[in-house]
């Protein structure tokens, strides 16, 4: 689709390359697109071109409309997976790639040769977003208490820890009160929503000054060694850290409670063979990363 292409790619050249047409085929429908539209779509600042205001909202509207219009042709009455060519989409944070991502990834190698998987990098705009996200996606991995009236299955139990430079650790664990008093690094930080494992310190009156907020996990160490920032990962990802990154894994002094990541998808699914059996592939790469033997790359033996 030119309008579509255009739009993510914000070149006529790359557009064409895309779609496999000339250049002056491109130019032609961006033309007939602006007089359609009423608007100059793509204008050029310095050597690049940019999305104008409309633009920007006729790019979410093409990639919603075009996501339905795939799933309603791409649905079938019956679904083998020995013999399927479909792909399917899923939204997931670094930490789920590393471990629910490559299991599923393994399983669905086995069982369905011709099907792909592609991995969207989740973000707060996404998160905020969700209901509407979730028509273009055939599923989200996101923690319990995020969404709300979404079908989900759950997939595995986590925990939060706390993480911090190994040159700050001493013999007696640090206090809430000692923890606030330094800087924290917060992924997925949603100040409105509140974030869960900081529930305990908020019932106790305290509030950490956020430094940086960050949208992944994997990254924590890169930030923490070496200074005396305090951060809050899924214990799963600390797992992930190398012993040489500089971090130390210690328990949350105030209590961050049991993280349950689910798979979440829109209602429209609930019915599609192709997606029941993704659901029940999920819950396997779930089961198996809930029994530790989740296909991970790990780096060293985690320290703690």
């Amino acid at each position: 689709m030119p309008l579509d292409a255009l739009l993510q790619e914000r070149s006529v050249t790359r557009a064409a390359q895309r779609l496999g047409l000339s250049q002056p085929t491109v130019s032609a429908a961006l033309a007939r697109l602006r007089r359609h539209f009423g608007d100059e779509l793509l204008t050029r600042v310095g050597n690049t071109y940019e999305l104008t205001p409309l633009a920007e909202r006729l790019a979410a509207h093409t990639a919603l409309a075009l996501g339905s219009a795939d799933r309603v042709f791409e649905t079938r009455p019956a679904f083998d997976p020995a013999f399927a060519r479909r792909e399917f989409t899923l939204v997931v944070t670094d930490m789920h790639l590393a471990t629910f991502g490559r299991t599923l990834a393994a399983l669905v190698r086995d069982a369905a040769p011709e099907v792909r998987l592609r991995f969207q990098h989740n973000t707060p705009h996404i998160v905020h977003r969700a209901p509407e996200h979730l028509r273009t996606v055939d599923g989200m991995v996101l923690a319990q208490g995020l969404l709300a009236n979404v079908p989900a299955i759950d997939l595995y139990e986590d925990r939060w820890v706390c993480v911090v430079s190994s040159d700050t650790v001493t013999s007696a664990p640090p206090t809430p009160e000692e923890l606030v008093a330094r800087p924290w690094v917060l992924p997925y930080h949603f100040p409105a929503a509140g974030f869960s494992p900081l529930h305990g310190l908020h019932a106790q009156g305290l509030e950490p000054r956020v430094e940086i907020a960050i949208e992944n996990f994997l990254t924590m160490p890169y930030l923490i060694a070496g200074t005396d920032r305090v951060g809050v990962v899924p214990e799963r990802a600390a797992r992930l850290f190398s012993a040489a990154s500089g971090t130390a894994v210690l328990e949350l002094p105030f209590g961050g409670g049991r993280l349950v990541e689910s798979l979440w998808w829109h209602p429209m699914h609930d019915r599609d063979p192709a997606h029941i059996w993704l659901r029940k592939t999920a819950a396997e790469a779930g089961r198996l990363v809930a029994a530790g033997r989740a296909e991970a790359v790990h780096h060293d033996t985690p320290h703690s």
